[in-house]
């Protein structure tokens, strides 16, 4: 399971006691907000995009939304997001429960300046029911290698 690889992954970072499983699903912003009990711009969704031959997966506020002249600027492409059925295969984790954790070679891990406003953010953990308890400055440090970018914008 996805969430077990996550869980190792963060072990080896001091960071497993951070990771929270809930019964109900946290697949979107607004189910991961209410399972956490957060504001929705607090979760650290993960959006996944083809980037010539790889992967990008950008992580950002869950109010964020991808600004497309900002993402050409940066990447050099149109943002085109993964289908459903490509995310397991491609990055290492399903549809939900996508995360910038123990990601499969070729994948890019982007932190969006959309989440540096906060002082705890909440990515998921590797499956649709859990998320992390995190700084902007710890998720940097667990998801390296990973760069900051500012490709969203705000509501």
């Amino acid at each position: 399971m996805a969430i077990d690889k996550v869980k190792a992954y963060l072990r080896e970072r001091g960071m497993e006691e951070r990771v929270l499983e809930f019964d109900t699903s946290s697949a979107t912003v607004e189910l991961a907000a209410a399972a956490v009990g957060c504001e929705p711009a607090r979760i650290a969704k993960t959006l996944s995009f083809h980037v010539g031959d790889r992967v990008a997966l950008v992580v950002a506020a869950g109010d964020a939304r991808i600004d497309n002249p900002k993402f050409k600027a940066q990447f050099g492409c149109k943002a085109k997001m993964l289908a459903a059925d490509e995310a397991e295969p491609l990055i290492g984790h399903g549809v939900g429960g996508v995360c910038p954790f123990a990601v499969n070679d070729g994948v890019d891990v982007y932190l969006d300046e959309s989440l540096r406003r906060f002082d705890v953010v909440y990515p998921a953990a590797g499956n649709a029911a859990s998320a992390v308890r995190l700084t902007p400055d710890e998720l940097q440090q667990c998801a390296e290698p990973c760069t900051w970018v500012d490709v969203c914008k705000l509501p």
